[in-house]
């Protein structure tokens, strides 16, 4: 009977000590970070955190911060500091994650700044990637100045396939009678 009382104080303790270890070592979950520390942070995992906001049915906006699928190359257990997010131009309370501010002139100029390049790894690593995702080479872009790094800049604009247009003269028609909505269930 004491060995039993024994064995189950010492996996109390056991599990005590693994959880006081993974808070003291400080794994960053996602789910657990508030608004103020979620943009621009790497879980423990390696995947970047994604600010969301969710409206719930009162019309109330919340904010959420979740796990994206979005893997970093050499971060992890990341809270991006209020000096990088200043020296690259960010701002904490941004939603999701785009490359959209790459087309932005000024965003650019800090983020390729000494700063910004050489002393915020985290965001440099992010926006590398997203960089990569559409077809510009981030280091390349910040050597560029002037005219050249606004071409560059239109290769990210233009990096989709786009279909060619009609080679022949297309004659456009508009019909204005009125159109009935398919049937849910089918035709009658």
């Amino acid at each position: 009977m004491n060995s039993f009382y024994f064995l189950k104080s010492l996996l109390v303790c056991s599990l005590i000590f693994a959880f006081s270890v993974e808070a003291t070592l400080g794994n960053i979950v996602c789910e657990n970070l508030n608004k103020d520390s979620c943009a621009f942070a790497v879980s423990s995992s390696g995947k970047r955190c994604v600010l969301e906001k969710n409206v719930r049915r009162s019309g109330k906006e919340v904010f959420v911060c979740t796990t994206s699928q979005i893997d970093t190359d050499q971060v992890t257990n990341w809270i991006e500091s209020d000096r990088c997010l200043k020296a690259c131009g960010l701002d904490r309370n941004v939603l999701g994650i785009s490359s959209d501010s790459l087309l932005d002139s000024n965003f650019m100029q800090k983020l390729c700044s000494t700063q910004c390049y050489t002393g915020c790894p985290n965001i440099v690593d992010l926006y590398f990637n997203l960089a990569v995702g559409e077809g510009v080479y981030l280091p390349s872009l910040c050597q560029t100045d002037g005219d050249n790094k606004r071409r560059g800049m239109s290769e990210i604009r233009s990096s989709g396939n786009v279909a060619p247009g009609p080679t022949v003269p297309a004659k456009f028609v508009v019909d204005v009678s009125p159109a009935m909505a398919p049937s849910p269930t089918g035709p009658f």
